[in-house]
C-alpha cells in the first residue's frame, strides 16, 4: 500500500489540512511532544516563518499541552552553535510563542546514544530531548542543499537531531586537527576527550591521532573554532549517514511521529547560511504525512514539476539527492511510493 501524503497549495487552506488529520492517532494528552524545527541562521531570510506553523502548533498543543519547539546546536561557529545564542536567534526570528528547548544542551553535550547497527554507525549521538520526548512533529522547510541535493524531513530528522559531535561524524570520517593560532589553551577539549588523546603543550592543545577514535567530542567542546571541522564526506556517504541518524531519532517512536514539509520560499541552499538566494521556484504549498520518505519524494516531485526540470540536479550536477530516499527506504524508514491527497 502506498503511503498517504496530504497536500494543500495555499497557506490559507491550512484548516482544511488539519481537518483531515486525526492528531489523537499519533499524540496523547500526556505526551511530551518535540516540535523539531530549524530556527534559521541569523542573516538568513528564507527560513520557515513562525506564522506558517503557529496554527499547527496550536492544534497540537490543544491535544498535548506539553508541546515545545526544539533543535540541536550547529557544528560550525555561528548564531546557533550554543544554546544561549541559539535561543536568542530563535526568538529574534519570531519563535517566542512556544516553549523552546535546545535538545543537546548548552554546548552540545546533553546527548543520548541510540543503537542502530547499520552500515555506517552502530550507534548515533542524538540531542537528549529528542530521545526523551514521547512524540515528534517534524516541521521542515524544503530547500536545496549543496551536499545532499535537497534538504527535507529526512535531513531535518537526521542531521538536525544529531549532536554537534554527531554532525561531524555525518560529514566526514577524517580525524580532527588543532588550529594552533585559534587555540586559547583553555583545556576544555582535554576534559571531553574520552580516550585522553589530547594534551596541552605550551598552552596549545595537541591531538595524538594514534589514540584518537574520531568521535568529534573535541569539536563539540571547543568554543573558539580551534579544532578544524572536516566537510570531506562524499554526497552519497553523507546522505546515508543522515538516514541512519534519522533512524535513531525515529527508533522506539513508531506511530508517534508526523511530518509537515513547507514548500515555501524554496531557496537553493540550506537555512544554515547567514544569507540566502532568491527562491528557485514559486511557492507550492504544504504537505503532511507520517512517512518521511514519502513526504520527501512527493516534495521533490512537486518542486521538479513546478520547475519543469530536475532543478536540484541542475543546481548540483555532482549530487544525486535521491540517494537519501533510496537508502532510507532500504533501512525501513518509509517508502518512496505515495498517494498524493489534495485538499
Amino acid at each position: 500500500m502506498k503511503s498517504k501524503v496530504y497536500f494543500i497549495n495555499n497557506i490559507t487552506e491550512l484548516d482544511k489540512l488539519l481537518n483531515q488529520i486525526d492528531l489523537t492517532r499519533y499524540i496523547k494528552s500526556d505526551d511530551y511532544v518535540a516540535g523539531k524545527i530549524h530556527f534559521g541562521e541569523e542573516g538568513n531570510k528564507a527560513y520557515l516563518k513562525p506564522q506558517n506553523i503557529k496554527p499547527i502548533f496550536s492544534a497540537i498543543e490543544k491535544v498535548a499541552p506539553h508541546t515545545f519547539l526544539t533543535d540541536c546546536n550547529t557544528i560550525y561557529k555561528g548564531s546557533r552553535s550554543d544554546s544561549v545564542n541559539h535561543l536568542k536567534t530563535a526568538k529574534k526570528h519570531g519563535y517566542d510563542f512556544a516553549p523552546l528547548i535546545i535538545a543537546d544542551g548548552l554546548f552540545g553535550h546533553n546527548v543520548i546514544k541510540v543503537t542502530v547497527d547499520l552500515k555506517h554507525f552502530k550507534e548515533v549521538s542524538l540531542g537528549a530531548c529528542i530521545v526523551e520526548a514521547d512524540a515528534i512533529v517534524c516541521f521542515t522547510h524544503f530547500k536545496g542543499h549543496d551536499v545532499t541535493g535537497f534538504g527535507g524531513a529526512l535531513k531535518n530528522m537526521g542531521m538536525g537531531n544529531g549532536s554537534r559531535a554527531g554532525k561531524q561524524l555525518m560529514h566526514a570520517d577524517i580525524k580532527p586537527q588543532v588550529i594552533a593560532k585559534s587555540c586559547t589553551g583553555c583545556g576544555i577539549c582535554v576534559k571531553w576527550c574520552p580516550t585522553s588523546a589530547i594534551t596541552m603543550d605550551k598552552k596549545i592543545a595537541r591531538i595524538d591521532l594514534a589514540k584518537c577514535i574520531g568521535c568529534a567530542e573535541c569539536i563539540a567542546a571547543c568554543r573558539f573554532a580551534a579544532i578544524g571541522i572536516s566537510w570531506a564526506g562524499t554526497p552519497n556517504s553523507v546522505q546515508e549517514k543522515i538516514a541512519e541518524y534519522a533512524a535513531g531519532a525515529i527508533k522506539d517512536k513508531k506511530g508517534k511521529i508526523i511530518y509537515f514539509n513547507f514548500l515555501l520560499e524554496i531557496s537553493p541552499n540550506c537555512d544554515c547560511y547567514a544569507h540566502n538566494d532568491p527562491p528557485i521556484v514559486p511557492d507550492i504549498g504544504i504537505l503532511f504525512s507520517d512517512d518521511p520518505v514519502a513526504i520527501d519524494q512527493a516534495s521533490l516531485d512537486l518542486v521538479n514539476q513546478k520547475a519543469g526540470k530536475d532543478i536540484f540536479k541542475e543546481l548540483y550536477p555532482n549530487v544525486d539527492g535521491t540517494v537519501q530516499l533510496q537508502y532510507a527506504q532500504k533501512i525501513g524508514l518509509g517508502q518512496r511510493q505515495y498517494e498524493l491527497i489534495t485538499g
